[in-house]
């Protein structure tokens, strides 16, 4: 009798840890996959992400969501390029959950849009710092900001005129839309340029990368994430575009990186967006790819260009 209540006993706790094994897999299971876990919060997250815009910002964010979703199987994040421009009106639009963008968004939507770059929450996951490039034979190491103007107005267009090699200088520009010609704009030319006949324009700077290191004669202007050898990284009024430079504020031609959303995220992209800001990432990830962590910058930029020491 004994004997028959724990085979009974055995039989009733088999049964119980058989369902709590199905319901493991349940409501938080698609397709197969469990549920993401956002790690330090123990919570379970999933769903699709959809961010566009700044193709400086773009290397990094890549990098950062395929870290993510390593850490967290059931997301899926997709990143598109189009520049700044883009992807502030994309995610205002709701377009897409995140808008990366290298400019502020009251820079970008103005007028008519002005209501809807209100709407936008501001998500600074780290500073770029863009500096001019050009063709490796081009001939120059430094620039001032008035050999730089007069290039991209036309005035300059010989690489002799400014002490390089007798060259006919090619301009590879950026879009309108895009935020890093905005930043280049403002704080390596200090004024808005129109497009001069003749100059090339690119949507991506891994094409503007691309096109200056082929063309002799180029030059452009890039992220420092994009620079490498096969491209002439220019001094500016004397002073290298380095990350010690820009973090004294030494370096002026500089931004916040910006991952705008349509309000306060869900929960899936907010664990993202907070991923993107832990030591990790801010210590990994960003300085690798030549990125700067904002909390690393000794002056501060607010949205009318204005620098101030912290």
């Amino acid at each position: 009798m004994q004997l028959k209540k724990s085979w009974v006993m055995t039989l009733a706790l088999t049964s119980v840890l058989a369902l709590s094994a199905c319901g493991n897999g349940g409501a938080n299971n698609t397709g197969g996959n469990a549920a993401a876990t956002n790690e330090g919060s123990g919570a379970k997250i999933s769903g699709s992400i959809l961010a566009s815009g700044s193709t400086a910002l773009q290397p990094l964010v890549e990098l950062v969501a395929e870290n993510f979703m390593d850490k967290n199987a059931g997301v899926d994040i997709q990143v598109q390029g189009g520049g700044s421009g883009t992807g502030l009106t994309q995610v205002a639009e709701k377009q897409v959950d995140i808008g990366n963008s290298d400019v502020f968004a009251e820079e970008k939507l103005k007028d008519k849009d002005a209501e809807k770059a209100a709407a936008l929450v501001d998500h600074q996951v780290a500073v770029v710092a863009i500096a001019a490039v050009t063709h490796p034979d081009a001939g120059v190491d430094s620039l001032t900001k008035q050999q730089l103007l007069d290039i991209f107005t036309g005035k300059v267009s010989n690489w002799k005129e400014v002490g390089g090699a007798d060259q006919k200088i090619q301009i590879i520009n950026r879009p309108g839309s895009s935020g890093t010609r905005a930043t280049f704009e403002s704080f390596a030319l200090g004024t808005k340029t129109e497009d001069i006949p003749g100059s090339i324009q690119e949507d991506s700077s891994g094409t503007v990368k691309k096109m200056i290191g082929e063309t002799p004669g180029a030059i452009g202007y890039l992220a420092l994430s994009y620079l490498d050898d096969s491209i002439k990284t220019l001094s500016l009024d004397g002073v290298e575009a380095s990350v010690d430079n820009v973090i004294s504020g030494k370096y002026p031609v500089w931004a916040y990186e910006h991952m705008y959303t349509n309000g306060e995220p869900n929960e899936t992209v907010k664990a993202f967006l907070d991923f993107f800001l832990t030591d990790e990432v801010q210590t990994g990830e960003v300085v690798e790819l030549g990125y700067i962590p904002a909390v690393k910058m000794q002056v501060t930029r607010d949205v009318s260009g204005n620098v101030t020491a912290k």
